[in-house]
């Protein structure tokens, strides 16, 4: 499984929540990486009280080269450029709740 870690920015500082992408290209994994985002997604949201901004689908190089050998899905874990997520996510608390809650997912979509 391949998970990309990213922290995203906007010239908006109101711009908030989550975002998880999977890849337009169609490989041998596709299902399955949607499948994980939408797991990660909920829970994440569930755990954290993030809104989401959805699952959707990029042409992101890590995900296009990827797709074809394992599970692979890019997230955005909030908007550095809005102050509420931003502070949030440079706590080193919260850095482990978030990687507790991407773990959970995962643990929980494997068993499925």
């Amino acid at each position: 499984m391949f998970v990309s870690l990213h922290c995203n920015h906007s010239d908006n500082p109101e711009a908030s929540g989550i975002e998880v992408y999977s890849s337009k290209k169609q490989g041998e994994y596709s299902k399955e990486s949607v499948f994980i985002g939408y797991q990660i997604e909920k829970v994440f949201c569930e755990t954290i009280g993030y809104q989401s901004r959805g699952v959707k689908f990029a042409n992101f190089q890590v995900l296009r080269e990827t797709v074809e050998y394992c599970t692979s899905i890019l997230l955005e874990l909030g908007f550095l450029s809005n102050w509420d997520e931003g502070s949030y996510i440079l706590d080193n608390n919260n850095i482990e709740r978030i990687a507790l809650s991407i773990l959970i997912s995962i643990k929980k979509s494997i068993k499925l």
